[in-house]
């Protein structure tokens, strides 16, 4: 966790939620019970393209940190550092309001490379978007 923002009492984010862009956007990433990585978000006005629907970057973005969350937690540290080496999305519907929710899990990869998937649903289990990436382990020396 960021030493210059310490956690407030009942703040249960992750340290890997202390940055910038979740700042800004406002998701929230988490370890299910049942493995893997997620992030949520709350829609709100700010989210939306033109079009009144979740913005493509956005869903790109929740898909991403759902994959790199479940990379870090197969590493067996959340505060591994990852980095998107490549991501291919694909958008399945759209969806103008409500919470989604990104659940990301690793399917291979070796000591330095992960592959991982990950799916956008929204509140209903609706599919949105699936995306499959690779990410680089950043390993501290």
């Amino acid at each position: 966790m960021d030493d210059a923002k310490p956690k407030a009492e009942g703040d249960e984010r992750l340290s890997i939620d202390y940055s910038g862009s979740c700042d800004l956007v406002g998701y929230r990433s988490s370890l299910p019970d049942e493995g893997g990585g997620a992030c949520e978000l709350n829609i709100g006005p700010q989210h939306l393209n033109r079009l009144g629907l979740l913005h493509g970057g956005f869903v790109s973005m929740l898909l991403d940190n759902g994959c790199g969350t479940a990379v870090r937690r197969d590493a067996g540290d959340i505060e591994t550092g990852v980095v998107t080496v490549n991501m291919s999305v694909n958008y399945v519907a759209g969806v103008s309001s409500g919470r989604v929710i990104a659940t990301g899990r690793v399917v291979g990869g070796g000591k330095t490379l992960k592959f991982a998937e990950s799916e956008l649903r929204d509140e209903a289990g609706r599919l949105l978007a699936t995306c499959s990436a690779t990410f680089k382990i950043l390993r501290r020396s």
